[in-house]
Formats: C-alpha cells, structure tokens, sequence
C-alpha cells in the first residue's frame, strides 16, 4: 500500500520529536525520474543545434555499453561516441565517495568466473586481478564475508543453521541434490545462452512454473529454506520465489561453481570496475546526454539528444530495453519483461552499534526482514581499526505489482524511507539511530529486469537477444538475469555484431 497520510505524519513526528535521538543528515541522490518520465509521455523535448556524423552511437553508458566500447577499442576501432542520460556513467554499477570511504550505489560485487566465462576472465587479466591463473588475494571478499541475524544473535553464513529440525536439514540437503543435478546438465550456465542451447524440454516447462510451485512439487516447506530462497530470488531479481520463473530461480543456484571461491570486492563494489574502464573508455564517453528519439535517415540512423543529432551507420542500444518503444521510432513490439524498483541507502557512521553473537561481516543479513541487509564498505580496508565506516543498504520491493511498488517508491519522501531503514536495522541493532550521522537514499523505480514464468523462452526476448541488422540490443535485460557477466556478455557480442558489418 501507499504511504498514508498518518504514516506520512508519524514518521515526521519521530524524526524531530524524541530528544534522545541525534539529527541525522542526508537526502535522495540521482533523482532523475522526471526526467524518464518525459520520454514516457512523449514530452516535447528541445530541437537539437548541432549535427555530428560518427559511424557508431552507443546508448546507454552501464555496464552492457561500457562493455560494447571496450570490445570496439580492443579490437582498434575508436570512432565512435558512447551517449548516457546521467551526469555518472556506469548505471547500476555507480558508486560514491566521502570522507570516510568510497561506497557501492547498487552492485557490490563480481563473483570469482569460472573457466568457461572466457569474457569476464580475459577483463578480469586486464584489470590485474587475475595473473597466471592466480587471484588477487587483496581484492577477495575478506574474511567473515557473511552471517545472518537469527534467532536474536548473528550466524556464520546466511543459510540459516540456528534451530532448524532434523526435517529442515534432509530437505536443505535435498535442494542441494537436485541444484547440483541441474548444475551438471549444463543447461544452467553464465552467460545464460549458452546453457539455454543445451536445455532438454524438461528444463523448458520449468519456465512455465513458478519456483514456489517447484518447491511444493519438491516437498520443500521448511520455513527455513522457503526463506531462504526467497532471499535469494528477491536479491537478484528483486522478485519473491512465489513470483518468479523456476528457470530463473535455479539458475540463481546451479549456474556457478559450488566451489566458487570469491566474491571480488572493492570498498565502492563494482564502481572500482566501472572507474577502471572509464579511465580508458572515457574519451568515448557523452555523459548528460539523453537520447529522446532514435529515427531511420535513409540507410542511416539519427539519434536526437537536447543538445546534439548524431548521423550514425549502426547503433548499439545498451539502455533498458523497455525504454525502445518510448525512444525508437518506428517502435518496436512491447518489452514482455517487467522491471522490478528498488531502495539503496549509504549510511555512514561514526561509531558502531552494539553487536551480539559473530563479529562484522562484509555482508550482514535480517531474518525474514522485507529488506536485504547491508554490505560493509570499509570491510575491505587494510587500515588500521576506524570508528567510522559506511554501510550500504538495500530494500528490493518485491511485494506485488511492481508498478505499484513503483509508487510506494516514490511516494514516501526521505524522513518516510529513513524512518523505515532504521525500524528495520534495529531488529539487529537496537542502538543504531545514535551511530549514524548521514543517510543518502538512491531510488531505482527499474533497478532490474523480473523473469517471471514464460520470460526466459519468450519468443522477443530470444528475438531481440540476438544480433541482427544496424541497431542491436545490448542490455542485461536481454537476458532478463541482472548480472555483470550478462551484461558485459550482451555488449560483447553487440560490439562484434556491428565490428563484422563496418568490416
């Protein structure tokens, strides 16, 4: 539900009444909704004053576009510009700094790739993490990289073991049976096409389903597990396991490794990544420019920004994809896949709250808590022990329509969303009010793609996945997974599409 109006009110009353609690500063970061809502409603937009001819446009400066410039200047074709609405490029890998430590805005991490993840590992050697076969010890997740608030104390790992019943146990035991089952048909793979030519048509139905209704078919009711599942699809899909497609559900659990070593992380997460390659890539790069029209000119392409039309011979399309049927004209058929909003906040601290049960991890998450816990920026400081450090916070509503959810996102102004941050920290830490001296919020109403049954084998989404003629599809969301390997995967494979036909 909508905020109400008393809700509104009480939560004003709480953050200047109680004088026991300290003020506590911050506001909203990015706000840039009106100006999406613009291209939505097919707003007038301001007349281009300059043409400029380049042979290849990027749209869209995340990772997926980040990922098709690196591929086109490795391969030495530099003539091109990268085009991104925000004043920061790197989407939902952005990240921030203050005094105290840089910070992620959204992805904090990149899981270790195996063998087979040829693209991320060869960026992986690039960036110096991985030499001769060997990873970088500094930036491997520190030790204790995780625990979970249960039953009143702090739990190793997130996978509840606190108080689980000789039946809990055989069925976790179960589910991570058949996880490896599905694991070794590899049908479940990142990048998630090249499982997807290997699935049986017993693997297809699981996209009919949802992965609650595989659980019952499984007999997997533990409260327990069902929680913890249900962590896991709402964390990468920002979706509950009663919602989402089982294929995706599954691939969440057998598409790595089981002995995956990592994650790699960095203090600002996956900016560290996004920082690195805007060090090369930057000279590409059009930060500020939003592309509100993209139009056939003859056998070329017009990309109109408020400043800038661009003449171009092929157009890499990294935005959200949703967004084509807004910006691309003639439109193309409506995206099938819905995106789901979502909540980060950075809280920074100058003292830390009191603790029960095991010490500070990296990653610290709330049993049944609506939200997702919070990751620990100074974790992996090698300095000397600070009374200050920066937790990131993050809040995926999951819970019915997202276009609702949309609404309730942008409904509750900060006070609102402060006051519902620290009513759901102090299930864990009763003191926290008293420890936090800042609180800046991001709100993301399309923070990812929500594969819901019938999305993985929808015939536009395997359509528009494939590269095909003089404006391709890049996003993430083609693979409707919101992972930096997908992304970096559909840039990729977009950049050498385009690289083949420039010849």
């Amino acid at each position: 539900m909508k905020p109400t109006r008393r809700e509104f009110g009480a939560s004003a009353l709480v953050g200047l009444a109680p004088k026991t609690d300290r003020k506590t500063e911050g506001g909203f970061v990015f706000e840039s909704q009106e100006r999406g809502h613009l291209l939505r409603d097919h707003a007038r937009m301001a007349a281009p004053r300059e043409r400029v001819k380049v042979p290849v446009v990027i749209v869209g400066g995340g990772v997926a576009g980040l990922s098709a410039a690196w591929r086109m200047d490795k391969r030495g074709f530099h003539n091109f510009v990268l085009l991104e609405m925000e004043q920061q490029a790197g989407g939902n890998a952005r990240s921030g700094q203050n005094e105290i430590s840089a910070y992620p805005w959204a992805a904090h991490y990149l899981p270790v790739p195996d063998k087979n993840e040829t693209l991320v590992r060869e960026l992986c050697e690039e960036l110096g993490l991985l030499q001769d076969g060997v990873w970088s010890e500094r930036w491997l997740c520190h030790s204790p990289q995780e625990r979970l608030f249960l039953h009143g104390r702090w739990q190793d790992s997130i996978e509840p073991s606190i108080g689980l019943t000789t039946d809990d146990a055989r069925q976790f035991k179960h589910f991570e049976e058949r996880i490896a089952e599905f694991h070794a048909s590899g049908a479940f793979r990142i990048p998630m096409e090249e499982g997807m030519a290997k699935s049986t048509d017993r693997e297809r139905q699981l996209d009919r389903v949802t992965m609650g209704e595989w659980m019952r078919r499984e007999g997997l009711y533990s409260p327990y597990l069902k929680w913890f599942i249900d962590y896991s699809t709402r964390d990468d899909y920002g979706t509950h396991a009663e919602d989402i497609s089982a294929w995706a559900g599954l691939h969440y659990f057998a598409a790595r490794a089981p002995e995956d070593k990592g994650p790699l992380t960095w203090p600002e997460g996956n900016g560290w990544i996004v920082k690195k390659l805007l060090a090369k890539l930057g000279k590409y790069v059009r930060t500020g420019s939003m592309v509100y029209k993209i139009q056939p000119a003859g056998r070329r392409w017009e990309i109109l920004t408020e400043k800038t039309l661009y003449e171009s011979d092929f157009v890499i399309y990294a935005a959200p994809t949703f967004l084509a049927s807004w910006l691309i004209d003639p439109a193309p058929p409506r995206w099938p896949i819905d995106s789901a909003p979502w909540l980060t906040a950075n809280l920074t601290l100058d003292r830390w709250p009191a603790n029960k049960g095991l010490e500070y991890a990296w990653d610290n998450v709330i049993y049944n808590s609506p939200a997702l816990g919070y990751v620990i920026a100074t974790h992996q400081s090698v300095a000397m022990h600070r009374p200050e450090t920066v937790w990131t916070f993050y809040w995926a509503l999951a819970d019915g329509n997202a276009a609702d959810q949309r609404r309730i996102l942008l409904g509750g102004d900060w006070n609102w969303w402060k006051e519902k941050i620290f009513a759901d920290l102090e299930r864990a830490h009763p003191d926290i009010r008293q420890c936090v001296k800042r609180m800046d919020i991001f709100r993301i109403g399309h923070a990812m793609p929500r594969p819901l049954p019938g999305t993985i084998f929808h015939p536009e989404r395997q359509r528009r996945a494939k590269p095909a003629g003089s404006l391709v599809y890049a996003n993430c969301d083609l693979s409707s997974l919101s992972l930096f390997e997908e992304a970096q995967y559909r840039g990729v494979k977009a950049a050498e599409h385009v690289l083949r036909l420039v010849g």
